[in-house]
């Protein structure tokens, strides 16, 4: 069994982006994985300051943003978590700016006062847009992000008619 915690972007809870999220949810319980999905657009989740509070923490405390929002539920969930889903419509040729803005604030959790500690974690990424060249961006995103932090992607879902494949991907996680 895997902890998945999924990053809902999307600003509509019961648009495109949520219906690949409940059958990628639906495929990962059956497997025996426990998902805790946020719905971020519903969350109060201030921008990063770069103050680097984070980094003047000691080594050895659980690992936060200085700021006191939302993010405090996630970080409880993500630090136990297996696997990172990232689900977004396409929003001017990327993801939205409420899913931006909650990984710019995971960064807290990795930031250290002698660098950075990426624990190993896997990821999806589930995308919807109105047009299929809108994926050419995100997917270069995504790609980079993996392979600066060291994270292995576990498949990505491209398009809101893609219910059957986001239930197997979520099914294949073991």
């Amino acid at each position: 069994m895997k902890k998945i915690i999924i990053l809902n972007g999307a600003p509509k809870k019961n648009g495109n982006t949520a219906g690949l999220i409940k059958a990628f949810t639906e495929g990962a319980v059956e497997a025996g994985n426990e998902v805790k999905e946020f719905y971020l657009h519903g969350m109060n989740i201030k921008g990063c300051l770069d103050c680097q509070g984070c980094a003047r923490k000691e080594l050895g405390i659980p690992r936060r943003c200085v700021q006191q929002d939302d993010m405090g539920e996630i970080y409880d969930y993500y630090t136990k978590a297996d696997v990172l889903v990232f689900a977004s419509p396409i929003y001017w040729f990327t993801i939205t700016g409420t899913l931006k803005t909650a990984l710019d604030r995971i960064y807290a959790v990795h930031r250290t006062p002698n660098g950075f500690d990426f624990p190993n974690k896997e990821t999806v990424l589930i995308l919807t847009a109105g047009s299929p060249d809108a994926y050419e961006h995100p997917l270069s995103w995504y790609s980079y992000f993996e392979k600066m932090i060291g994270w292995k992607s576990l498949g990505t879902i491209l398009g809101s008619d893609k219910t059957a494949e986001a239930k197997a991907l979520g099914a294949s996680i073991k």
